[in-house]
């Protein structure tokens, strides 16, 4: 049974991914712990709310490091919404910018919308090779909360020796839905609440650790 340490820094749906992942048959602990964290088979990183107070709170608790370090040893981290977001270079929102993680480049700012927040289900555009999405048909629907977003995928050509996936949807205009580059991964919508595509999803990243 693959053990899985939600990191626990004052933001994110924990307990909502804690039995998600549990159903899916992770053996799963929610902490700070940074031992704990980083010897866990996988990672998950959650989020919600504003970029920079997430950020925040990652910060408080060493969290940037532990992705780092896990990082360099290959080791599974799975970002879920702002989770996601803060891996990117920086946020800004209401005129305010917050720096991020770095891991990929790109900026988390307000989706260019008629109505928002995102709120409920909509389509993904994965790509053929993707893990994430493996074996999911065209259409299969994931549940989104947000307003903001990455709107442009701003890595160059010949930066990465593998290059990221990048799956996409639409609220107005494209976004990324989810981003899988070696060990990180991570997903803007929220898999814990996506019912049995999420479940599927998450069952495909525990295939991975």
């Amino acid at each position: 049974m693959a053990r899985v340490v939600i990191l626990d820094y004052g933001s994110g749906n924990l307990r909502s991914a804690e039995r998600a992942l549990q159903r899916v048959g992770a053996d799963v602990e929610v902490t700070a712990d940074h031992r704990a964290a980083m010897e866990a088979d996988g990672l998950v990183v959650p989020g919600v709310g504003a970029f920079a107070a997430c950020m925040e709170g990652l910060l408080e608790v060493g969290g940037d490091k532990i992705i780092d370090h896990r990082l360099a040893g290959d080791r599974p981290v799975l970002g879920i919404c702002v989770g996601m977001q803060v891996l990117f270079e920086q946020g800004v929102e209401h005129g305010m910018q917050a720096n991020g993680c770095g891991q990929w480049p790109g900026t988390v700012e307000r989706l260019q919308a008629d109505v928002l927040p995102h709120m409920g289900w909509n389509e993904v555009d994965a790509p053929a090779d993707s893990v994430l999405f493996a074996g999911m048909e065209p259409g299969t629907r994931f549940y989104f909360v947000h307003s903001f977003g990455v709107r442009r995928w701003e890595l160059e050509p010949g930066d990465s020796i593998a290059p990221p996936r990048v799956t996409w949807a639409e609220h107005g205009e494209r976004f990324v839905a989810a981003v899988e580059n070696g060990p990180l991964m991570a997903t803007q919508f929220h898999p814990e609440k996506s019912g049995e595509a999420g479940a599927r999803l998450l069952r495909n990243w525990l295939d991975t650790l």
